[in-house]
């Protein structure tokens, strides 16, 4: 299964009248150039569980990372997730896998 065929499982095993109706997915894209995902994690399974960050090329490494850069991190009660222009399937999938790894 691809990243987006997953990521829309999941959204719908999410969907059950109410949380669809206050809460979801958005991603967009932002203009160093790249990619932003957020999803919002209230009265999910994951609401609860810690995310460790993952991030390369931010920071003191930014200047040589150029558009190889990704940052996906838990703000509040959203997973949150960024990366140059080529990394939107590694944003998807690291917090597939992390959601993966929490199922009750």
């Amino acid at each position: 299964m691809n990243s987006l065929t997953e990521l829309q499982e999941w959204y719908h095993s999410q969907c059950n009248g109410d949380w669809e109706h206050s809460y979801g997915i958005k991603i967009g894209n932002i203009d160093n150039p790249g990619w932003t995902v957020k999803i919002d994690l209230r009265e999910t399974e994951l609401e609860h569980i810690d995310f460790p960050e993952v991030s390369y090329g931010v920071g003191e490494q930014a200047e040589s990372s150029g558009e190889n850069w990704l940052l996906c991190r838990r703000a509040g009660n959203d997973f949150d997730g960024c990366g140059g222009p080529h990394k939107l399937t590694e944003i998807l999938d690291t917090f597939l896998k992390w959601a993966h790894e929490n199922q009750q």
